[in-house]
């Protein structure tokens, strides 16, 4: 039998790749021969966790139908986020927190999806049912989940839940939660580096809301000006992708994670859409978010209303 290959969406954040090899560590322990890969490279914050635990990034992979029959999700549902080839595989397991959509299958599985801040959460849980114990490392990639898609507990996607296993698994993991979780969180906010193709996809997701395709990337800093001096490059760029690629809306949000505020970059076709979403005026493709830092609960289902 081929080994069933494990892996969360596309520009896969850090909940996205721990959890995957989270997952892999907990079936494999429950008799299943399983493999953690990822569906494209780890961005800064992830690798700044992957290393502090000293823990191999896995594999990245194109195409899952070239080498295995099965899979299981973390993190995503939706096929657009997923695998190219997600259809001629038969899909095993879904570990997720967000909506359901776009998504379907020929034969029963295991599927469990919870209204909290993080999939890392919902496996410590898993860990617990069935008894497994958490290796050091696999705990300090577990926290670096939850702190990163929390944004150290700032997020309103953040839970009592999300926290409560944050500060046990830091026990586990023998780091300070506070300390570590910001040292980890301004890892990721290096963008003087990144080119403006990296940037709009760093950590971009397509939505198909109301028949619209609507693609939504969202990048931590901690100083918003210097993204929006390349503000007329970016502009070019999501114009030329909305072509390419059929967006009928490029959504760049630019989240602050000091001040926990956001500016949006909108455009496209349907950008009176994002004026109706969060009741704004655009100036110059740009507005102000004030307390908006999640994407799956203060984007992602406003837009989709207004769509």
């Amino acid at each position: 039998m081929s080994t069933i290959l494990i892996f969360g969406h596309k520009n896969p954040d850090t909940d996205t790749i721990t959890s995957a090899i989270s997952m892999s560590y907990l079936q494999n322990q429950l008799g299943l021969k399983t493999e953690a890969v990822a569906l494209g490279a780890p961005n800064e914050e992830t690798q700044f966790a992957l290393d502090y635990f000293k823990v191999a990034a896995p594999r990245i992979i194109k195409r899952a139908s070239d080498e295995t029959k099965q899979v299981m999700l973390v993190d995503h549902n939706e096929a657009q986020q997923s695998v190219d080839d997600i259809k001629d595989v038969e899909v095993l397991a879904v570990v997720d927190h967000h909506r359901i959509a776009n998504f379907e299958t020929a034969n029963p599985l295991y599927y469990r999806a919870e209204p909290v801040g993080c999939t890392a959460t919902i496996l410590y849980k898993m860990y617990q049912e069935n008894d497994i114990a958490i290796p050091k490392e696999i705990a300090g990639l577990m926290l670096s989940a939850i702190v990163s898609d929390t944004l150290l507990f700032k997020s309103p996607t953040s839970t009592h839940q999300d926290e409560k296993v944050a500060k046990l698994l830091a026990e586990m993991a023998d780091v300070n939660l506070e300390e570590y979780g910001l040292e980890m969180l301004k890892a990721g906010t290096n963008l003087a580096t990144k080119t403006d193709e990296e940037i709009l996809d760093l950590d971009a997701k397509s939505f198909t809301m109301n028949g619209k395709i609507v693609r939504i990337g969202q990048v931590n800093t901690v100083d918003v000006a210097e993204v929006l001096a390349r503000q007329a490059s970016l502009e070019a760029l999501m114009t030329e992708k909305n072509a390419k690629d059929g967006f009928d809306l490029f959504v760049l949000v630019i989240t602050n994670i000091l001040d926990s505020d956001s500016v949006v970059l909108a455009i496209g076709e349907e950008i009176a859409a994002v004026e109706k979403a969060f009741n704004v005026t655009l100036e110059n493709h740009t507005a102000l978010l004030p307390g908006v830092v999640s994407r799956k609960k203060q984007v992602v289902p406003q837009l989709t209303e207004a769509f």
